[in-house]
């Protein structure tokens, strides 16, 4: 009967040491501010573009010779990369050909310009093929403004870079190029854009073969085309990270409460057979005791066993080792499933159960043979619709020791 009453005290105090357990939890809180991103890697938000249209090239005779008869065809191939939301930086090859008027004859077609009231220049008109790849820093305007929108149906990029043209042919030029220009883009999917890009470039004088005393002649573009944007692409949003949160265990606490009932209904009886005056000996058969359960978090997506849970652990290990040594304690393992596939929660959940049979074995002594490893891979929320209490490795006694 002392015995009986030992036991009580005992658990009493004990048990709820397992009662309170301490749980990394990460609560995250994103930035208000809508400019602030994640930092991305190197390889991140890469993007190649096509597109096609026309260019009007501005040299020494273009009031002799028609506007229409100026146009040319244009194409654009490009890849770059943004750094940020703001930021972004391409090499682009533009070309194709150029037309106009020449009076020295150098890319001359051998076809006459008429002059002004029909009073000849001496002129004819003019076509060479050229190519003008050039490097672009980009700053998309709408994302400095209002701040980075992933779904944003247009963006705004005004654009300056350096370059080098060349003309193709046997009187051909090269020569520095200074570009400008204003990229328009309209989301298609997550992937495409539509692009519209207005650009011009300046060259030296003598690029068209004929020098005409001017400071430098230049080019305007229109084209249209389509951009790809590669994976990963797009930024996250900034965000803070809590961590170290206490959490307690009511299933610890409900164990605990179990086994005080048990052990109260087991006074009375024997109070009640002592009041009925049964002299004979009864011989009291005291249930084995055992540790409550216990429950170890994990932080998501590992193995490893925080601080908090050693000490937890190494206070399980001393009822276990005080109370009766033939009771079985299972360790199982558990994910959360919401997270990882199923090999990956596999792995999780049997890798947990074994650090926690290690610890108890290795750093508090715990005999091999009270203790047997089960894991149930991912599992749905166990306790309070809460993911992070499914990462873990729950202790139960659950037999006795043959």
């Amino acid at each position: 009967m002392k015995k009986l009453f030992l036991t009580a005290v005992c658990a009493l105090v004990l048990t709820p040491a397992f009662a309170q357990t301490t749980t990394v939890e990460e609560k995250v809180e994103y930035n208000s501010n809508k400019h602030k991103v994640e930092t991305n890697s190197f390889w991140d938000n890469w993007f190649i573009s096509a597109a096609g249209g026309g260019q009007v090239y501005f040299g020494d005779h273009d009031k002799q010779c028609d506007f229409v008869d100026r146009i040319a065809p244009a194409v654009d191939i490009a890849v770059g990369k943004w750094f940020s939301p703001s930021i972004g930086v391409r090499v682009m090859y533009s070309g194709l050909s150029q037309k106009g008027a020449t009076q020295n004859g150098v890319h001359s077609t051998g076809e006459g310009v008429s002059g002004k009231e029909g009073h000849g220049y001496w002129l004819t008109h003019q076509k060479f093929d050229f190519c003008n790849i050039h490097v672009d820093a980009m700053f998309n305007l709408c994302n400095i403004i209002a701040g980075y929108k992933p779904n944003r149906v247009w963006n705004c990029s005004p654009y300056l870079g350096i370059g080098w043209a060349h003309v193709f042919d046997k009187d051909g030029a090269a020569e520095a190029s200074a570009n400008i220009g204003l990229l328009n883009t309209f989301r298609l999917s997550d992937p495409l854009d539509l692009n519209l890009d207005i650009r011009g470039m300046y060259v030296n004088d003598r690029f068209d073969g004929e020098g005409g005393g001017r400071f430098g002649e230049g080019m305007w573009a229109v084209t249209l085309g389509l951009t790809y944007k590669f994976k990963e692409r797009g930024w996250d949003r900034s965000k803070y990270v809590t961590r170290n949160i206490v959490s307690y265990d009511n299933n610890a606490i409900n164990e605990m409460r179990r086994q005080l009932e048990t052990m109260s209904a087991e006074n009375e009886r024997l109070k009640k057979a002592i009041a009925e005056g049964n002299k004979k000996e009864e011989r009291v058969i005291v249930k084995k005791m055992a540790a409550a359960a216990n429950l170890v978090t994990f932080k998501i997506d590992n193995t490893e066993l925080s601080n908090e849970a050693r000490a937890n652990l190494s206070l399980l290990a001393e009822i276990i080792k005080e109370s009766d040594n033939d009771v079985v304690y299972v360790i199982t393992g558990f994910a959360d499933k919401g997270t990882g596939n199923t090999e990956r929660n596999e792995y999780l959940s049997r890798t947990r159960a074994e650090n926690v049979y290690k610890c108890l074995v290795d750093e508090f002594g715990v005999s091999e043979k009270q203790l047997r490893i089960d894991y149930k891979g991912g599992v749905d929320n166990m306790y309070y619709d809460d993911p992070r209490l499914s990462r873990a490795a729950i202790t139960r006694a659950v037999s006795v020791v043959e």
